[in-house]
C-alpha cells in the first residue's frame, strides 16, 4: 500500500474517530454539567466556523473569499448554512440530548437510505435492486435498534427518535446541497463560512452569553474538544484525506464515527447495548458499505 493512501486512510478514520468522540462528551455535558444542546450548538458551530475561516485566510486569502465576489453562490452558501450546516448540527445534538450519542450517531448513517428515496422520487424511476436491498437493511435495522428487539415498545425517547430521524434527512440534505460549491471553492472555505454563518444566526435566536453553564475545568475542557478537536480538527482531517484516497473509501471508513460513540457510550456512560440493537447498527452501517461498494462497481469499465 502506497505512503499516500495510508495517510488518507488514517485521516478519513481519525476525523470519523473525533466526531464520535465528540458526541459523547456532548451527551456527558448534557446530562451531566447541565449544557444545552442550543447552547453547545451555537458555540460550536460560532467557534469552529470561526477558526476554519481564520485557517482558510492563512492558506489562501483570496481563495477564502471567492464565493462573496459571486452573487448566486453567495445566496446558495447562505441557503445551505441554515438547511444544511446549522439544521444538521442541530438536530443531531438534540438527538444526542434526548436519546444518547450512540444511537444518534447510529440513525445519522440513515442519510444513504434517504437520499435513495429523494432520487427515486426526484428521477421518478424505480429503485435498482441493490437500494432495495440497502432501504430493507436500513428499515430493519432501525427497528431493532429503537426497539431492542422488543417490537411494541420504543426504548428509546420518542423525542430521541424524531430527532434521530431528522439527522438522518438533514445529513442527507448536508451531503446533497453543496456539491457544486465545494467543486468550484473547495471544502475549507464552504465549510468555514457555513458554520460561521449558523453560528452567528443562531447566537441572534439563542444568545449564548445569557446562558453560560457554571464554570468548571471538565465543563469548558469538555467544550473546547467538541468545538477544536470534534469539529474544527476532525472536519479538516477527514477532508482533508480526499486528497489521497476516494471519496467511497472515506464513507466506509466513517463508520469510525458511529463504532467510537458506541464504544465510549458504554464504557464511560453506562449506556447498554444489547445484541438486537448491535444487529441494527450493523445493519444501517451496512447500508453505508453496500452503497459505496455499488458505487466503486460502477466506476469499472465494463470489459
Amino acid at each position: 500500500m502506497q505512503k499516500p493512501r495510508i495517510k488518507g486512510i488514517g485521516l478519513a478514520m481519525m476525523g470519523p474517530l473525533l466526531w464520535g468522540i465528540s458526541g459523547t462528551i456532548a451527551q456527558f455535558l448534557f446530562t451531566s454539567k447541565n449544557v444545552s444542546a442550543d447552547w453547545l450548538v451555537s458555540v460550536r458551530m460560532l467557534v469552529s466556523g470561526l477558526l476554519l475561516v481564520l485557517f482558510g485566510l492563512i492558506t489562501g486569502a483570496k481563495a477564502s473569499f471567492a464565493v462573496w465576489h459571486n452573487r448566486v453562490d453567495a445566496l446558495k452558501l447562505i441557503f445551505f448554512s441554515f438547511v444544511g450546516m446549522a439544521a444538521s448540527q442541530y438536530t443531531y445534538f438534540k438527538a444526542i440530548e434526548f436519546g444518547n450519542a450512540a444511537t444518534a450517531t447510529i440513525l445519522q448513517f440513515l442519510s444513504p437510505a434517504v437520499i435513495i428515496i429523494y432520487l427515486m422520487f426526484r428521477t421518478r424511476k424505480l429503485p435498482r435492486r441493490i437500494d432495495v436491498i440497502s432501504l430493507i437493511m436500513a428499515l430493519s435495522g432501525t427497528v431493532l435498534l429503537v426497539t431492542h428487539g422488543r417490537l411494541t415498545t420504543l426504548a428509546i425517547p420518542l423525542q430521541g427518535l424524531l430527532w434521530g430521524l431528522g439527522t438522518a434527512v438533514t445529513a442527507s440534505i448536508y451531503t446533497l446541497l453543496p456539491g457544486k460549491l465545494l467543486r468550484k471553492y473547495g471544502s475549507i472555505p464552504i465549510v468555514g463560512w457555513s458554520m460561521l454563518i449558523g453560528g452567528i444566526s443562531f447566537s441572534c435566536f439563542y444568545q449564548i452569553w445569557t446562558d453560560m453553564p457554571a464554570f468548571s475545568w471538565q465543563t469548558y475542557s469538555g467544550v473546547a474538544f467538541v468545538v477544536i478537536f470534534g469539529t474544527m480538527l476532525a472536519y479538516l482531517f477527514y477532508l482533508q484525506s480526499l486528497s489521497y484516497i476516494q471519496p467511497t473509501t472515506a464513507s466506509v471508513l466513517g463508520s469510525f464515527e458511529p463504532l467510537s460513540a458506541t464504544i465510549l457510550s458504554i464504557l464511560l456512560l453506562g449506556i447498554s447495548f444489547g445484541l438486537p440493537e448491535t444487529i441494527g447498527g450493523i445493519l444501517i452501517l451496512g447500508t453505508v458499505g453496500l452503497q459505496s461498494w455499488a458505487a466503486m462497481q460502477n466506476k469499472i469499465p465494463a470489459s
